[in-house]
């Protein structure tokens, strides 16, 4: 490793502990929120997801193309770090805040439809440039290893202190109490917290941009055109196979985060239980990091994802299991510990697999793109938590789910998120290891050689140059 390579790179890390405080709001929180709070209809919900993940097709790659042909005194990425974080805080705290509409009246519905989807909008603008910034560092695979595990780990922090403080703050924010005068979640404590995370997104970002030096970007020799975007998308077999295995993948693990509040409300009865369980999950993720820098020493980086898949199957498994035994959360906490280690590496090694795939079409295609495959990753990220949202949605409209009787809900309503928390999730996961170790070939001796096709081309452009 290159003397000073790990300078700066802790600070753009920082980077991505502030955008997923905003996923995690957006992702885990914003569903029971509008269930429950803003007493949306499920048909509306059902409809307006898949909608708002159309415009994101087109509107991600348009963000990445702009991002590619990007050229300021602060950089390529940098700025739009800057603006994206700025315009997604703003957005996240409206959404999260009623400005006086009619509860589960039509202009509400309106209100959230449009925020809804400026906040994709708005959240692409600040993490396409963000991680689009990962292969800029360096093409050595072993120091995209650990960059991609810095930035993850950040990602995972982030993730971490939204699961665990939401079910804390929220409840203690709020100003409505039940008849034993417990605290309950309500209008104001999702405002104020929402708020709180979105003003952390922005400082986040700041210390970010403010820290973090391009000092290693291969500006495009060509203009890129609507035209080239599409033929990437077309072209780039391996970033297809990539958006399937992976999207399958996260929808899966969000499936987990987005039903966890409805079933600790729900079927265990206590909301508070989901802090500690999120607690367990955050711990996970921070050994899961170490998957991959470490198990790529001795094996392959293929191998690896495969074990982190393997080993997050087997933690919905026996999550499923304890479920059906007297020891429910301490079993099921156990359990979860393994999932999140393997899902937190399965993160690292997709980050890394978006680096190589822009190496591979660079080969291919004869021209560079960073921001539009990277805009991809955004993108599958949308369309996973659609596949989660549909599922749930359609979960929760079909077993008659009440958001105002909470554990007095029917059964069906009680087995319907029981499914979706604990037996959906190792399907689809299941599923993306099957499409990942038959289509993805971007491994071994193939992609050395991929490797070693750009390093001469490089050197051939640094020759030319002196």
């Amino acid at each position: 490793m290159k003397k000073g390579f790990l300078k700066g790179k802790f600070s753009y890390g920082i980077g991505a502990l502030g955008l997923d405080l905003s996923y995690g709001m957006f992702y885990s929180y914003l569903a029971k929120y509008m269930t429950d709070i803003l007493q949306l209809k499920s048909s509306f919900l059902l409809l307006i997801t898949p909608l708002a993940r159309i415009w994101d097709g087109i509107n991600d790659p348009m963000m990445g193309t702009i991002v590619d042909n990007t050229n300021t005194k602060m950089g390529k990425y940098r700025p739009w770090i800057l603006i994206g974080t700025t315009c997604n805080a703003i957005v996240l705290s409206l959404l999260f805040t009623n400005p006086g509409l009619e509860i589960g009246g039509i202009p509400l519905h309106i209100y959230t439809a449009v925020l809804y989807v400026f906040w994709g909008m708005t959240n692409t603008m600040a993490d396409i440039p963000y991680w689009s910034m990962v292969p800029s560092f360096t093409n050595d695979p072993g120091e995209r290893n650990i960059i991609a595990t810095i930035a993850r780990a950040f990602s995972g922090l982030g993730q971490g202190i939204v699961s665990i403080l939401t079910p804390v703050f929220i409840p203690l924010l709020s100003a409505t109490v039940d008849a034993e005068g417990n605290k309950m979640w309500d209008a104001r404590g999702y405002s104020i917290w929402a708020t709180i995370c979105a003003v952390a997104l922005v400082g986040f970002a700041s210390i970010s941009v403010a820290r973090t030096k391009e000092k290693h970007v291969i500006k495009p020799k060509e203009k890129f055109t609507f035209k080239k975007m599409f033929q990437i998308a077309k072209t780039n077999d391996q970033l297809l196979v990539f958006m399937l295995f992976a999207m399958l993948s996260n929808a899966g693990w969000y499936m987990v985060s987005g039903v966890a509040v409805y079933f600790f409300d729900v079927v265990a009865g206590d909301p508070s239980k989901q802090s500690a369980f999120s607690t367990i999950g955050a711990i996970g993720s921070v050994l899961g990091l170490l998957v991959v820098p470490i198990m790529t020493k001795y094996t392959s980086r293929r191998r690896t994802y495969q074990f982190s898949l393997i080993m997050t199957i087997l933690g919905f498994f026996g999550m499923f299991i304890s479920f059906k035994t007297a020891s429910l959360y301490m079993a099921m906490n156990f359990c979860y510990l393994a999932a999140s280690i393997g899902i937190a590496s399965m993160f690292v090694a997709q980050t890394v697999f978006l680096a190589d795939i822009v190496d591979y079409g660079e080969v291919k295609l004869g021209f560079r793109s960073e921001s539009i495959i990277f805009s991809m990753k955004g993108f599958l990220q949308k369309m996973a938590y659609t596949i989660q949202t549909i599922i749930l949605f359609a979960g929760l409209n079909i077993s008659n789910y009440d958001g105002n009787l909470h554990s007095k809900n029917p059964e069906s309503a009680k087995s319907a998120i029981s499914l979706m928390m604990l037996v959906i999730p190792a399907i689809l996961i299941i599923l993306s290891l099957i499409i990942f170790s038959t289509k993805f070939k971007l491994h071994g001796e193939y992609m050395e050689s991929i490797t070693a096709q750009l390093n001469k081309k490089n050197e051939g452009a640094e020759n030319e140059k002196a």
